[in-house]
């Protein structure tokens, strides 16, 4: 097993979840996940948003808003498994978002529905299964209503249906009036099974402190967990010097898994932002081996 800084397309493709998370864990903290929404037209005309994030320094790629039944990408129009095309031009495990939504949850603006391939089910969880996806996160978008108690209830579903390495834990209140960050709920989301928990970046959602969030991470590490800390609030496109100080937050609480997420032009983070990320997090000499090694390798 590699760290999965020094994995190249061919490591990946060998590896199994469990390695998938080892990997991580063996980087001390260096592995950028980057997310793009698949329904929006991508940045560059003719190139995946996919392949622009890989190219400019992610590690794992998160494509948000896919539907696993009807498998759509905006730009791969055709492709009997757009997942699978996009790990053979990428050469990176390639993940999506899935939401546990209850119709009865109220929202503090108007409520947005989503499909069925993009809610936490266990018919979705399959289907992902048989994709080959191979990561989930389970989450919220904006004012869909998803709760934490809603994301910890739908951990044992994923496990049976799905089998892969899942994340769980909210970006932002998707519009539900609670707490982002709760703690009890992250530990719990551990002990059900999940490999690790999102937990915002600081400086991203309002009140949540370097303080908190390291308390919570190194109880989470203790469980065996990993932490993810997101940027899901459009900052991903602020400038760089915002992207380098939020890396640096990250660094300081303990993250394992360092996600940028997907609110610039084009549905993904300008790319400069990512590769500033990735340098204040690993510095150019990873950054660049991340830019520069062949997919063919």
């Amino acid at each position: 097993m590699k760290r999965l800084l020094a994995c190249a397309a061919s490591d990946f493709e060998s590896m199994s979840g469990k390695d998938l998370v080892r990997s991580i864990k063996a980087s001390e903290g260096r592995t950028i996940l980057a997310e793009t929404v698949v329904t929006a037209a991508p940045l560059l005309e003719g190139i995946s948003n996919g392949e622009v994030m890989a190219a400019f320094g992610a590690d794992l790629l998160c494509m948000n808003e896919f539907d696993v039944f009807t498998q759509e990408i905006v730009g791969m129009e055709g492709i009997d498994n757009p997942i699978q095309q996009l790990k053979e031009w990428t050469g990176r495990p390639i993940g999506i978002n899935l939401e546990p939504v209850n119709p009865d949850d109220e929202v503090m603006d108007q409520k947005v529905t989503i499909s069925n391939g993009r809610q936490a089910t266990p018919e979705a969880f399959e289907q992902a299964r048989k994709l080959g996806i191979d990561f989930i996160m389970i989450t919220a978008n904006p004012s869909t209503g998803v709760t934490n108690q809603g994301i910890l209830n739908s951990i044992s579903t994923a496990i049976e249906h799905y089998g892969g390495p899942i994340f769980a834990g909210k970006m932002h209140g998707a519009g539900s009036d609670e707490p982002v960050v709760q703690e009890d709920l992250l530990i719990e989301i551990i002990e059900k099974g999940t490999d690790g928990v999102l937990i915002p970046t600081v400086g991203t959602v309002p009140g949540i402190t370097i303080e908190q969030t390291r308390q919570i991470t190194e109880k989470i590490h203790k469980l065996g967990g990993l932490v993810m800390n997101t940027i899901g609030t459009s900052q991903e496109s602020a400038d760089e010097g915002t992207i380098r100080q939020f890396a640096l937050n990250n660094k300081q609480v303990g993250a394992d898994i360092h996600h940028i997420g997907d609110g610039g032009y084009g549905r993904m983070a300008p790319p400069e932002n990512i590769t500033a990320f990735s340098i204040a997090i690993r510095g150019k000499r990873h950054t660049f081996a991340r830019m520069a090694r062949s997919i063919k390798r």
